[in-house]
C-alpha cells in the first residue's frame, strides 16, 4: 500500500496497470444490506432493459432503472432513457457511497439480475455522456456474483466476487483500457441488485 492509499484509507488496486479499481468489501451491516435490498426490490420501478445490437432491438430479462439529479436523457446500448428522481433510499445510498469513496455522483443506473442465468457481456462504460475518467461506484446487494475485468490489449483478466452490501469503485483510465463483465453462472439461484453511481452530463429534458 502506497502513501496515498494510507492517507485516504483506499483499498489496494485490483488492476495491475492502466486503471484503478478499489474493492471496499461490505460497507454496511448484513442487517442493513438486507433492508436496503428489500426496499429496492419493492420501491424501484424496474423495467426490462433494451438494447439495439446490429440494428435489432433486444429486450432482456434483466431489469433496470435510472435515477438522477435532473429528469435528463441518457443514452447507452443505443437506447435513450429519461432519468427518474431520487428516492429517499437511493439518496441515503448515494451519500454513503460518496462518503466511503471520496467521490461525487449525480446519477445511478440500477440493474436487477433475477438469478445467475442473467449477466452482462464484456463492455466498458465509455458513453459520451459520462464524465471523462470519472469514478463509477458499484454497490451490490443480494447474491454474491463474480465480476471480471479484461485488458483490451493484453487480454489479461482479473476477477473478484462481490459480496452483499459491498462497494467497488472504478476510477481514472479503467474504462479506456479495460473491459468488464458479470459472467452468467448456474450455481446462483437468487437475485442480485447492482447500483452504479456515476457522473454524467445532465441536460434537463423539459
Amino acid at each position: 500500500m502506497d502513501l496515498f492509499e494510507q492517507l485516504d484509507n483506499r483499498p489496494g488496486n485490483l488492476l495491475p496497470y492502466e486503471g484503478t479499481v478499489n474493492y471496499y468489501g461490505p460497507i454496511m451491516s448484513r442487517r442493513d444490506a438486507d433492508q436496503y435490498f428489500d426496499s429496492l426490490m419493492r420501491e424501484i420501478p424496474w423495467r426490462n432493459d433494451e438494447a439495439v445490437i446490429y440494428g435489432r432491438r433486444i429486450i432482456t430479462r434483466r431489469k433496470v432503472a435510472w435515477h438522477a439529479d435532473l429528469p435528463a436523457s441518457y443514452t447507452y446500448s443505443n437506447t435513450t432513457r429519461t432519468a427518474l428522481p431520487w428516492t429517499p433510499v437511493l439518496l441515503m445510498l448515494k451519500d454513503l457511497v460518496q462518503s466511503v469513496s471520496g467521490e461525487t455522483y449525480n446519477s445511478c443506473l440500477l440493474n436487477l439480475y433475477h438469478d445467475g442465468s442473467e449477466g452482462m457481456a464484456w463492455h466498458s462504460d465509455a458513453e459520451i455522456d459520462l464524465k471523462p475518467n470519472g469514478a463509477i461506484g458499484s454497490l451490490s446487494f443480494g447474491a454474491e456474483r463474480k465480476f471480471a475485468f479484461k485488458h483490451k490489449r493484453t487480454k489479461e483478466t482479473v476477477s473478484k466476487f462481490l459480496q452483499h452490501g459491498s462497494l467497488l469503485v472504478m476510477r481514472g483510465a479503467t474504462q479506456t483500457y479495460w473491459l468488464h463483465r458479470l459472467p452468467p453462472t448456474r450455481t446462483v439461484t437468487t437475485p442480485r441488485i447492482n447500483l452504479t453511481f456515476r457522473t454524467v452530463n445532465l441536460t434537463d429534458s423539459d
